[in-house]
């Protein structure tokens, strides 16, 4: 029987331990969360089964520019208990994201992973940064990324000209509308104050 070194290789990357890079920039957090438990979990390998622990590395960058929707930085809630008597604790998203900004994306990877006993095992494979600095070591092993689930939109300023131009409008407004505030100080109609 001839050794086939393909096999062993599709074998070998589908026991081996991948690291995913992830770019949480402009990421719901509870969305990313989601996705990134699958990772973690090994959801995304053929082999996985319930109780096995065939999951992957993740490294998370920029996780203090992550975006929540509506009002949520206002409105959600962490909730904490000490232990003790009356030791129930509610922090605002904001204020849990000022503390730590690595604390939110942890937070809701771990809520998106089923509880069990060996949750906080697969969460010391999550590695969250909240730039974009990684060490050299880190660098090294990062082998995948991890799709974003939410495209970050593009500003105003990084659209060009031609783009600008050939954008389709609604509706042409009359010239007596239309006030350039680029080109203000050269309108004498357009009082600076």
């Amino acid at each position: 029987m001839a050794f086939n070194r393909v096999k062993m290789k599709k074998q070998w990357t589908t026991f081996t331990r991948v690291w995913y890079l992830f770019d949480a920039k402009w990421q719901d957090p509870i969305i990313s969360g989601r996705v990134l438990s699958r990772y973690l979990l090994g959801k995304n390998k053929p082999i996985y089964s319930v109780g096995s622990d065939c999951g992957d590395y993740v490294v998370v960058i920029n996780s203090k520019d992550i975006a929540l929707k509506d009002d949520l930085w206002r409105t959600y809630r962490f909730f904490h208990h000490t232990g003790y008597a009356k030791g129930a604790t509610y922090t605002p998203a904001w204020e849990y994201h000022e503390n730590d900004p690595t604390r939110i994306i942890k937070n809701c990877t771990k809520n998106a992973m089923p509880p069990k006993i060996y949750r906080n095992s697969l969460l010391s494979r999550l590695i969250v940064f909240p730039d974009n600095k990684i060490p050299k070591d880190i660098i090294k092993n990062i082998t995948d990324q991890i799709e974003p689930s939410m495209i970050p939109p593009k500003r105003l300023t990084e659209f060009t000209e031609e783009e600008i131009r050939n954008f389709p409008r609604l509706f042409e407004w009359p010239k007596e509308f239309v006030i350039d505030d680029l080109k203000a100080d050269q309108n004498p109609t357009v009082k600076i104050i």
